[in-house]
């Protein structure tokens, strides 16, 4: 008896992890792994002050941005892929689709100044989150990530990674209609 359970075991428990390791491997098929679901989509923005990468002594803060829905892109010289993301940003702010901030993160403001002259400043304002406490609050991960913000402070959408073409048409205009036709 004690033979044929061993048996057994040594014959079907490697099936079964391996049935099991398969099992997990195609859970993720056709799982987008750029979604990171946010706990603060349909929740109030975290309240910040913090001051203009071109008026340091001017400080902006959450409610200043209240009554108009916008795009915050947390973005930083260091990061190469905000560089990638950096001219479908531009195209966005270009359409006049939705007004684009940037939260300059973690970034000393004498680089971020630089790559915007050589790049191109798309932004009505930066915000510079130098010590990254604001980006913590909004749930960050890593830049790029940017946020859509409605007219009354509510984070509705969150993008992390880039801005691509298929994004601004699959997720970001779609939402925008829904905002304009007040949804």
């Amino acid at each position: 008896m004690k033979r044929s359970r061993s048996v057994f075991i040594k014959a079907v428990l490697p099936l079964v992890v391996f049935v099991a390791f398969v099992l997990l491997l195609m859970s993720g098929i056709g799982k987008n792994p750029r979604l990171i679901p946010s706990p603060l989509i349909g929740k109030p923005a975290p309240e910040f002050a913090l001051p203009s990468l071109h008026q340091p002594d001017r400080v902006i803060r959450k409610g200043d941005l209240l009554g108009q829905y916008y795009l915050l892109n947390v973005w930083g010289s260091w990061c190469p892929s905000c560089r990638v993301e950096h001219p479908m940003v531009t195209e966005v702010a270009r359409s006049g689709i939705i007004p684009v901030y940037g939260l300059n993160w973690k970034d000393e403001p004498e680089n971020a100044k630089a790559w915007l002259q050589r790049f191109g400043d798309p932004y009505r304002d930066v915000l510079v989150d130098y010590e990254g406490r604001t980006a913590i609050d909004f749930g960050v991960y890593g830049a790029p990530e940017s946020f859509v913000i409605d007219q009354k402070g509510i984070i509705r959408h969150k993008v992390v990674g880039e801005i691509t073409p298929q994004v601004v048409q699959n997720e970001l205009l779609p939402l925008i209609r829904k905002m304009e036709a007040g949804q």
